[in-house]
């Protein structure tokens, strides 16, 4: 008797295109491609004294506009990874940044990363609207898997990704060298058959209703998420 063991059939699988730098609208923001001339500056003067928000990223802090400008011209025209800039709608003001990374239509594999935040938008419904258009658009476009890696000392990081509905996979102990230090990468997933149920927990949540007139949230965005997920992470239980 043949009892291997193969992985379920994919028929007909097309590769989905790759980003194409189109914009995309939301309520609360847009996310448009980074221009340094259009960008950089003010995305310097939104991150400047907050030196820690650059506590896990590769590069960083920036010692001036000019040098943000620098590191933003070089990375404007990217193929891999693909800049975007977070503007707030209200204030047309540039609140943050993210990136399509690890682009792999083959597998139909997409990443999100490089995000850093402003504290002008952290914690704002913004934010979390750009990370759903981000996300819608991957799945829309017809990639399977979506992606969200972080250093795993990173607690906010791996909190975020919780909340946004994505499920642990592990640790990759030893994973690189960052800055001169160690660093183990938290891995975590959404998958293209949890994404209807996901995509209506933000729909849910990013409604107008679901806040009051302070701005407060009726719905936590993290308990509309947590049927959805396939695993929790650990570390967020301690």
């Amino acid at each position: 008797m043949n009892d291997r063991k193969l992985g379920r059939p994919v028929p007909d699988w097309t590769p989905p295109p790759r980003p194409d730098r189109e914009r995309l609208e939301g309520r609360l923001v847009r996310l448009e491609p980074l221009v340094a001339d259009a960008h950089a500056l003010a995305l310097h003067d939104a991150f400047e004294g907050h030196d820690d928000l650059w506590d896990y990223m590769p590069y960083g802090p920036f010692t001036s506009g000019t040098a943000y400008h620098r590191w933003a011209r070089q990375r404007e025209a990217g193929d891999d990874p693909q800049f975007l800039v977070l503007v707030d709608q209200a204030s047309g003001l540039p609140g943050g940044i993210a990136s399509y990374l690890r682009i792999t239509p083959e597998a139909g594999s997409i990443e999100a990363g490089h995000i850093c935040i402003a504290p002008r938008m952290q914690r704002g419904a913004a934010a979390t609207e750009a990370m759903f258009l981000m996300m819608d658009w991957a799945f829309h476009a017809g990639y399977r898997r979506y992606e969200w890696k972080c250093n795993a000392l990173n607690l906010a990081s791996r909190r975020a990704a919780q909340r946004l509905g994505f499920s642990f996979e592990g640790v990759f102990r030893n994973h690189l060298i960052v800055k001169g230090r160690n660093r183990d990468t938290a891995w975590f997933s959404v998958i293209d058959s949890e994404w209807p149920a996901l995509q209506e927990a933000f729909r849910v949540w990013l409604d107008p209703t679901n806040f009051d007139a302070m701005g407060r949230q009726r719905e936590r965005l993290s308990d509309l998420t947590r049927l959805v997920r396939a695993a929790s992470d650990p570390a967020l239980e301690r």
